[in-house]
């Protein structure tokens, strides 16, 4: 595997990233609600930081980065449409640009909805993508600034990501949006098999992410708003992918 990726819980429900290029052992993280569990982490497996990735503003996605940044010297990568209100950062991202983790290329996606701004990493060679708070599993961020189209916008550009992208997102959040995707899927069966697999995993505490592209399209109903089938069990056969989209969400906004 090109890259070995380590989750790391954070605060009450986060997931901070740690990801190592296995060819040069450089290493990165996505995201730093709290320094502390990260620096533990790089302790534990011995490995250095040589980059952080910051997917978007709220606090408990930047709130470590200056201490983990003075404890590592890493350099810090985010969202140019964001540089107002993120930490300093050493470079400044928008969509279509790429970096380079050790031999690996990543490149930068904008996956606003959740938050203006918001940045998804995307590494092709090892089919791994970061999304925090934009696409979740089995779910998608509360839109706090942008429109139901714009995340409708996001969520197409993860349909068109290859089945087996991995999607490690910024919360464990799964069991709740488990419980509303039932709501409106009632009798999906891959969705019923998923939450199966879901609540076992949650029982032994064991994290529900990373979930595979092709698994979000068969069950997440954000992913979903533009399937016949779906809009038939919303009474809304007649609407916009964007109309059906933001009755989905907003369902879950009042669940």
């Amino acid at each position: 595997m090109p890259l070995k990726i380590i989750t790391v819980p954070c605060l009450d429900d986060n997931y901070a990233y740690l990801i190592r290029e296995t060819d040069t052992g450089k290493v990165a993280v996505v995201d730093v609600p709290e320094a502390g569990p990260i620096l533990a982490a790089l302790k534990d497996l011995d490995w250095p930081l040589d980059q952080i990735l910051i997917t978007h503003h709220h606090p408990d996605h930047i709130d470590g980065v200056e201490e983990l940044r003075t404890a590592t010297g890493a350099q810090v990568y985010g969202g140019k449409d964001d540089v107002h209100r993120l930490p300093a950062l050493d470079f400044a991202l928008s969509e279509g640009d790429s970096f380079m983790l050790g031999s690996e290329t990543c490149d930068v996606i904008d996956v606003s909805g959740h938050t203006v701004g918001h940045i998804a990493f995307l590494f092709n060679g090892a089919q791994a993508a970061f999304s925090a708070d934009s696409l979740m599993a089995l779910g998608c961020g509360r839109l706090f600034e942008g429109d139901f189209a714009m995340m409708w916008g996001t969520m197409l550009k993860f349909k068109a990501l290859p089945d087996d992208v991995l999607v490690y997102s910024g919360h464990e959040y799964t069991t709740s949006n488990a419980n509303f995707a039932l709501t409106v899927e009632p009798d999906n069966a891959d969705l019923l098999a998923r939450v199966a697999d879901i609540r076992e995993k949650r029982a032994n505490d064991i994290p529900t992410v990373p979930a595979s592209i092709g698994l979000e399209k068969a069950t997440n109903p954000f992913m979903r708003a533009d399937l016949p089938e779906v809009k038939a069990l919303l009474e809304m056969q007649n609407a916009s992918d964007i109309d059906v989209f933001g009755a989905i969400r907003t369902r879950k906004d009042n669940f």
